[in-house]
């Protein structure tokens, strides 16, 4: 098949996957969905700053924020029976309609002005009901389109969009705020989703069914198991898991905080927020390009640095650093954070049977989608009662405490499993030698 001019840009590594037409067609609406989320960053946010009564600004930002994705947790659980035997291309289109419709009506009632924040919360919290399970199915459906030697760069295609839209879709939302009301940028990230959920419709491929619970994973013995108990077994694995749950918690707060920083502290336009957003955004891209050499280190103690990076970067927030130096910490420490999931996402990969690997990762999905909805839900009363700086620095020591609580029971452990006599069957790192 003939690639286009465009797809011959792309490095010789991604031209195979375009050679597939459904990925073709599937490919731009991802990349618009996505586009839309990351102007959604800052929509959602600001948009609550203004429909806020005076004084609980904070609160209603900690709801919206949290009602963006928290609910996706209470559906993966709730929803299990219905969805896990739907074909993973319908769950896809489902979860974009119901998010194209919920999140749809944001304009219109802002429009209509009926958009109190009960409602505007409760829109919310209805459109990220299914997400998990959309999301699921994107990465499901990728591993249909694509044979198996071509959907590490098909899924690697996709995540860069994800971590492209970070960098573009806040600074586009920043502006655009300016003219519009963030109303209607919502209402642009609901396009979007019907765009996807339009396209998945228009596929021709064959529907799979996924009819395993996203809470067991099968054993080589053919019985299935939970997750979590695998994970268990696996104390390396369920200390990564751990050391993330915390560490998504405590950032949780930062979406909360940095936007009334932005109102609050320094009477800012909403294109300051997105300023920052688009420079942690470039941040992390380039520190995920990093994943390869840090793979060649330690593990544990590049992942520990990462969580320590990143809480010292949020510190000269409360310390009343100027706003070009805020500026350059936020950046790099999305730089900082930028390898941080691929490198616990290798942990697993490398540590999983693979005849159990799908299910672990769905069940360390499952546990890991509460983390930060629960530390933005926290961060609205904590930056009422403490102000937006004192959060932001608050959240960056806890992280450092964090990061240095887990390298104290890392080496703890270690020390106690070398001190045990005739135990030499792992090295360092928990990994058999060989």
């Amino acid at each position: 098949m003939t690639l286009s001019w465009a797809t011959r840009l792309l490095p010789r590594a991604y031209r195979p996957v375009f050679a597939h037409r459904e990925f073709r067609r599937l490919m731009p609406a991802l990349v618009a969905s996505d586009l839309g989320d990351g102007m959604s960053m800052v929509a959602v946010s600001w948009l609550a700053v203004q429909s806020a009564p005076s004084g609980r600004s904070a609160l209603v930002v900690g709801a919206a924020v949290a009602a963006y994705a928290l609910p996706g947790a209470v559906g993966a659980l709730a929803f299990g029976r219905l969805m896990r035997r739907m074909p993973a291309r319908r769950l896809l289109a489902v979860d974009s309609w119901v998010r194209a419709i919920l999140l749809g009506c944001v304009p219109l009632a802002w429009s209509a002005g009926v958009l109190v924040p009960t409602l505007y919360v409760a829109l919310l919290a209805g459109s990220s009901l299914l997400h998990a399970w959309g999301s699921a199915g994107k990465y499901a459906f990728l591993a249909e389109l694509l044979p198996p030697d071509r959907r590490l760069a098909g899924n690697t295609l996709v995540t860069t969009s994800g971590a492209a839209s970070v960098i573009v879709g806040p600074a586009i939302a920043g502006f655009l705020a300016v003219v519009i009301s963030p109303a209607w940028i919502i209402g642009i990230d609901a396009l979007t989703f019907a765009v996807l959920a339009l396209q998945c419709g228009r596929l021709r491929r064959q529907d799979t069914v996924i009819t395993q619970d996203a809470a067991t994973v099968p054993t080589s013995a053919g019985r299935s198991a939970p997750g979590l108990r695998l994970l268990l077994r696996q104390p390396e694995l369920f200390g990564i898991l751990a050391l993330t749950w915390f560490f998504n918690f405590l950032y949780g707060p930062v979406e909360v905080a940095l936007p009334l920083h932005v109102t609050d502290d320094l009477h800012a336009q909403a294109s300051l927020l997105g300023v920052y957003w688009t420079l942690f955004g470039v941040g992390a891209v380039l520190g995920g390009l990093t994943v390869g050499a840090l793979r060649a280190l330690p593990l544990w103690p590049v992942t520990l640095g990462i969580v320590t990076g990143w809480g010292l970067a949020l510190v000269p927030f409360g310390l009343g650093a100027p706003l070009p130096v805020t500026i350059a910490c936020f950046a790099l420490g999305g730089m900082i954070y930028g390898p941080f999931t691929a490198l616990s996402f290798t942990l697993f990969q490398d540590r999983t049977p693979a005849d159990s690997l799908t299910m672990v990762l769905a069940a360390r999905s499952a546990a890991l989608l509460t983390a930060a909805p629960l530390g933005t839900a926290l961060g609205g009363p904590l930056t009422a009662a403490l102000g937006p700086r004192q959060v932001l620095m608050v959240s960056g020591f806890a992280t450092i405490v964090l990061a240095s609580t887990a390298f104290v029971l890392r080496y703890v452990r270690l020390g106690s499993r070398h001190a045990m006599p005739g135990d030499h069957s792992k090295t360092e790192d928990g990994t058999k030698p060989g």
